[in-house]
Order: structure tokens, then C-alpha cells, then sequence
């Protein structure tokens, strides 16, 4: 089952049916054992069967992330920290028993399906980070998954690495969508994720991976996540990427940026 945000309220796509629903994102994520609810939900078909534009699929939740989860990741990090001093501390964050997590987004700064993602304009090395997105609801469950970017300004980053919130917090900085998979069990480590960067008629750049080199569990983000922290409407967060161009790449205006999980569809976007 999917819940999809869109223009016209939420709709939700279960066993090849679509169903217009009353209630708000918000109500709906937090409503206790939400996956039976959804199987067991009867209500009026989409009007017409065609599904309104798409928004992200989020309400009032906040947007956090985890960092340095996957080998790729901890290696760039290392490399573009390196001239600060800041290399080592990623290479400790792997392997320590906290994560890093970090505030990525309040509702209002993330884009949908098809809406255009940015490069700060003060960044001369931007990039998209693919990563699997976990919808937690305000006692901290797992309810579902979604698509996340994490765009990134690598060379703000990589300058200093107290400018963190700065290469990662901006306007279109972060993408979600297109749906929201719902289900209580985090997917297989054999889930791939794939990215696909278009410039013009090529390819500029193309990869995957797979969950199975996601080094910490979801259950394990989450209890930090959730340890002194509250989220009276619930949260997502986004896992880590490790899927990272090469050092001579940037995203420029006009590339299309496409992320595929298979079992919950493609992220497109355009930069602009």
C-alpha cells in the first residue's frame, strides 16, 4: 500500500484501487496500527481515476538525517574534510556507537515529485545524495519509506565541518516522494537504490547500491533520534547515501535528477 500527498488531499493506492481520503497527512501517520487500518479502509474511488499533482509526501513532520552510514560515504567525507582537519572524525562516526544525525529540513523547504531541487549559489560543487527516507510517527514506530534527497554543497562542507548545517539547509534543499510505502517491516537488504543524473540528452552520471551496505539498522537511528528528542507529528528521516559522484562532477541547472527503490517508485527532479 502507498499514500500519496497531493493537491487535492491524500489518496491511497491499495491492490490496484485508489481511494480519496478525508483525513490530513498528519492524523493519518499517527493513527495507531496504520497498516491495518489502510488494509482494512473502504471509501469513495479516486473521482475520475487519475491521480492529482503530486506534493511530498509529508505533513508537519521534520526532516532529519543520518550520516556516514554507508563505507562510500564515510570515505568521501574523509576526503573532502581532509585540508580542514576534519577527515578523522568521519572515520570515528562509522564506527561509533552513536550516529551522526543532523536536521536537514522543516516541511515547508521540501519539494515533490517534479518540482525543481537548487544548488546554493554560493556552492561551486553540489550534489544529489539518494537515500532511502523512514516515516516514523510520534511514539517513534516505523510506519513506511519514502525516496529522499539530500542535496548537497560538498565544498561547503568539505571547507569546515561546523558549515555542515549550512551545505545541507537550504530551499530546495531536500526532495521526498513519490509515495509513501506503507509497512511496519523495514525492506530487504537487497533493496536496491539507483540513481540516474541526465544533462541534455546524456548521462552525466549513474549509480547504485544496495540497503545491504547501510551500516546502522533503522531501529537503531531511530532510538537515538527519538531519545530527548520529541515529534508531537512524527518525523522522517533520511538514512545516508552510498552512491557518490566523482570529485569532478556538479550539478549544473537544467539536469534531471531521477532516483529509483523499486518497491516504492521513482524521485524525479529537475535542478534548477
Amino acid at each position: 500500500m502507498k499514500l500519496y500527498q497531493t493537491a487535492a488531499g491524500v489518496v491511497l493506492e491499495r491492490a490496484g484501487e485508489w481511494l480519496a481520503l478525508g483525513e490530513s497527512w498528519d492524523a493519518l501517520v499517527n493513527r495507531p496500527e496504520l497498516h491495518r487500518y489502510l488494509a482494512e479502509l473502504t471509501g469513495p474511488a479516486l473521482a475520475g481515476g487519475k491521480l492529482p499533482a503530486l506534493l511530498p509526501p509529508i505533513g508537519s513532520q521534520e526532516v532529519w538525517a543520518a550520516g556516514v552510514t554507508y563505507y562510500r560515504s564515510r570515505t568521501a567525507r574523509m576526503e573532502e574534510a581532509h585540508h580542514a582537519g576534519g577527515g578523522s572524525f568521519y572515520d570515528r562516526v562509522y564506527d561509533a556507537e552513536r550516529p551522526e544525525l543532523f536536521f536537514k529540513a522543516a516541511p515547508w523547504r521540501v519539494v515533490g515529485p517534479g518540482a525543481p531541487i537548487r544548488v546554493r549559489r554560493d556552492s561551486r560543487w553540489s550534489v544529489p545524495e539518494p537515500e532511502l527516507a523512514l516515516c516514523f510517527n510520534a511514539r517513534g514506530e516505523l510506519i513506511g519509506c519514502t525516496i529522499g534527497n539530500d542535496v548537497s554543497a560538498r565544498d561547503i562542507e568539505g571547507e569546515n565541518p561546523l558549515y555542515l548545517p549550512q551545505a545541507k539547509v537550504y530551499d530546495g534543499g531536500c526532495a521526498l516522494g513519490p509515495a509513501l510505502l506503507i509497512t511496519p517491516d523495514p525492506l530487504p537488504p537487497d533493496t536496491a537504490i539507483e540513481l540516474r543524473i541526465g544533462r541534455g540528452d546524456d548521462v552525466a552520471f549513474e549509480g547504485s547500491t544496495t540497503l545491504a551496505q547501510l551500516r546502522r539498522t533503522p531501529e537503531e537511528l531511530a532510538r537515538f533520534l527519538y531519545r530527548e528528542t520529541s515529534f508531537p507529528h512524527g518525523s522522517v528521516l533520511l538514512t545516508g547515501t552510498g552512491i557518490v559522484p566523482p570529485d569532478d562532477f556538479t550539478l549544473t541547472p537544467g539536469d534531471q535528477v531521477a532516483i529509483t527503490i523499486a518497491p516504492i517508485g521513482t524521485l524525479t527532479n529537475p535542478v534548477a
